[in-house]
């Protein structure tokens, strides 16, 4: 017979998380994760007083998934490094996208992560303002991506999507015909624009750390 795992704070936040993940943060709800880890739901607010802290607690656990940027590093590198990693956890957490940020009560491993990012950007020169023009700038590129990403209707046949979409249009839509046909093949992948934008992004920021600081800013690390 096998033994029950005993419950505790990381286990509720990890059925919370995966709930989440099946059904949305309307699925979320305290009877429902009490059936999810087969205990009465007082037995879950043992652990956690409510929904406000579940959401508190799978906020934070999506910011573990994020690795912190490392100190000393190019400020670029691991901007992009932290971006392709933000896109892959709202990837996979899409509820994320629109809660990461709304924590009045941020846990420790957001708190973690904001100061990592801001120590990266005051190393390379960034002033406080500019820090937070940077890391707003960049945030709101991923989180706009990633939703984009999750409500685009582009199926498994990209082609035939973009089919659909101007069949019986063509004339009145000849702009959006044309893009649609000679843009999307059956090797595009909306997830490929990723990387052009953030190149954009992280190149704007870039003229405004040099034209704030100069050249002598240490842009890269050696």
């Amino acid at each position: 017979m096998a033994t029950r795992q005993p419950l505790n704070r990381e286990r509720v936040l990890g059925a919370a998380v995966a709930l989440a993940d099946e059904h949305g943060i309307a699925g979320l709800t305290m009877r429902a994760l009490a059936q999810r880890l087969a205990v009465k739901p007082m037995a879950v607010y043992h652990y956690l007083d409510g929904k406000e802290q579940i959401l508190d607690g799978i906020v934070d656990a999506v910011f573990t998934e994020i690795p912190l940027p490392r100190p000393g590093q190019s400020w670029r590198d691991e901007l992009s490094v932290r971006a392709h990693a933000l896109r892959l956890a709202l990837g996979r957490h899409p509820w994320a996208i629109g809660l990461l940020e709304s924590r009045a009560r941020p846990g420790a491993a957001t708190l973690a992560q904001h100061d990592a990012v801001l120590g990266v950007l005051f190393d390379a020169g960034f002033s406080v303002p500019l820090a937070a023009h940077a890391y707003a700038l960049v945030d709101s590129y991923v989180y706009g991506f990633a939703l984009q990403e999750a409500t685009l209707p582009i199926g498994p046949d990209p082609q035939g999507s973009a089919a659909e979409v101007v069949a019986g249009v063509e004339a009145t839509y000849p702009h959006l015909t044309r893009f649609a046909i000679e843009l999307v093949t059956p090797d595009y992948r909306f997830a490929d624009e990723f990387d052009f934008g953030l190149s954009v992004v992280l190149d704007g920021i870039e003229t405004a750390l040099i034209a704030t600081v100069g050249r002598t800013a240490p842009l890269e690390a050696p």
